[in-house]
């Protein structure tokens, strides 16, 4: 039996898929990722090393309740970024909203000089976000493999 190029190309996202960490449902595995980026309110420079290293514990704190795994984080003095692995049942927006809501809370409880100077309202975060999905095969090879099936005539 001959091989041929979308085998070779379905048998590699398998073994992407065994090799890297899989969660499982009752009828479903999956392996969902999202990048987000959060926003100071009016871009304001109030995060300083202390915050973000707070933002983190907290940001980890509100993932286990979901269910999910804080990847990777980091920022600068006006933004952080997020790399998520979350459950398929999580909505990202109810996601972000949790995060957002929990960390404001938290962060302006403790009273940072910085962001009490910066920041007058009760709002931490600017009310947008970025969300990106990420992990698994390229898009353009999952395209090509799709486009390349045999389809019944």
């Amino acid at each position: 039996m001959r091989l041929i190029y979308t085998d070779i190309l379905f048998y590699s996202i398998l073994v992407y898929l065994i090799e890297n960490d899989l969660r499982r449902g009752r009828y479903v595995v999956f392996n969902l990722h999202v990048h987000l980026v959060f926003v100071a309110k009016y871009r304001r420079a109030v995060f300083t090393k202390q915050v973000l290293d707070d933002l983190e514990v907290i940001f980890g704190d509100v993932y286990k309740k979901l269910e999910a795994e804080l990847v990777a984080f980091d920022g600068e003095d006006d933004y952080v970024h997020l790399l998520v692995n979350y459950l398929l049942n999580v909505a990202i927006s109810s996601l972000v909203n949790s995060l957002k809501g929990v960390s404001s809370r938290l962060i302006r409880k403790k009273q940072y000089p910085s962001i009490s100077k910066q920041l007058w309202c009760s709002a931490l975060w600017s009310p947008s976000y970025f969300a990106g999905s990420c992990g698994g095969a390229p898009v353009e090879i999952t395209r090509q493999y799709i486009e390349q099936q045999n389809t019944p005539h």
